[in-house]
């Protein structure tokens, strides 16, 4: 396993605002792993979604502030 998450696990749930447009709502849930090998991915969740969607995704770098 690699030392540091090469993604973000996120729980995904899709709604209609009260307008009617649809929505969704993410919430991190985990991380996961990139093997060494790059065939495959470990992933360590902190909470199950109620839906049954995972989305994995590559995080994106941080911004510096000046």
């Amino acid at each position: 396993m690699a030392d540091k998450p090469t993604h973000t696990a996120y729980s995904v749930r899709d709604f209609k605002k009260q307008d009617g447009a649809a929505d969704s709502s993410w919430s991190t849930i985990g991380v996961a792993f990139l093997h060494k090998d790059g065939k495959g991915l470990d992933v360590v969740l902190d909470a199950l979604p109620v839906s049954g969607r995972i989305v994995l995704r590559i995080p994106k770098p941080k911004e510096t502030g000046e």
